[in-house]
């Protein structure tokens, strides 16, 4: 399979160097940044002539995402893109009128699961209280996490679409309302990624929790929907639908 990077950032390098241990080549990377570190041709924008290829892995920046939906290339893509979710669903569908194209905000089938548990746990828990924590390294720049918007989507649309989120309690001087979720986001060291959901009762406290130890589960995950979509007709996937 012949893959084009959008963007040559942390994810991507590791695409690159698990995608050459699979068997797979990569053809180019499309970068806006002066990108020295790349042992790839690098296009500037994807108005140039881009090679020839069989998928594209998006792990870059929602305005690169947007300019790759709105462009007339209509290989398959995969998008992991974090940022201006709404905007990217709209393009998305737009898009997949004439190509297969997957997106998740996390690559990790883990996370996936996580979510669907959240589905199915969250209307059962209607007297107990719910806060949410993330924790990632100190180059992450959006806060809170794709990955936690997308757990938080999964609890409103199953049990609570009323919900307050709450994301900084030091504003606030009043007791905790039942319609709060408390949303908490860390910042540190080389912390991969960890989203915890806490379900806190009377004396008793539910924890549903999903820690990455690698990058390299993402990376993964990326390649593994790639090996997938490339077979797809046009349209738009996610981990709900990919495999049907």
């Amino acid at each position: 399979m012949k893959l084009l990077l959008v963007g040559y950032g942390a994810m991507n390098k590791r695409v690159a160097s698990l995608a050459e241990d699979r068997g797979h080549s990569i053809v180019g990377v499309v970068s806006p940044i002066d990108t020295p570190d790349s042992p790839y041709p690098v296009y500037a924008s994807f108005e140039e002539q881009l090679p020839e290829a069989d998928c594209a892995i998006d792990f870059s920046h929602p305005n690169l995402t947007k300019e790759m939906l709105k462009s007339s290339h209509d290989f398959p893509m995969v998008i992991a893109t974090t940022g201006e979710k709404e905007t990217l669903l709209e393009l998305i569908d737009e898009k997949a009128s004439s190509a297969p194209v997957f997106f998740s905000a996390n690559m990790s089938y883990g996370v996936h699961i996580v979510t669907e548990l959240l589905k199915w746990v969250a209307p059962m828990m209607d007297d107990y209280d719910i806060e949410m924590i993330e924790k990632h390294h100190n180059q992450k720049i959006d806060a809170p996490s794709g990955t936690l918007i997308k757990l938080l989507d999964a609890i409103k649309e199953s049990a609570r679409p009323n919900a307050n989120e709450v994301y900084d309690r030091s504003q606030v001087s009043e007791k905790r309302s039942t319609k709060d979720i408390g949303i908490s986001a860390i910042r540190g060291g080389t912390i991969v990624g960890e989203h915890e959901v806490l379900f806190a009762g009377i004396d008793e406290v539910i924890s549903i929790k999903h820690t990455a130890q690698s990058k390299d589960i993402f990376a993964n995950g990326a390649l593994s929907v790639a090996e997938k979509l490339v077979s797809k007709d046009k349209g738009f996937y996610t981990y709900h639908n990919l495999n049907q």
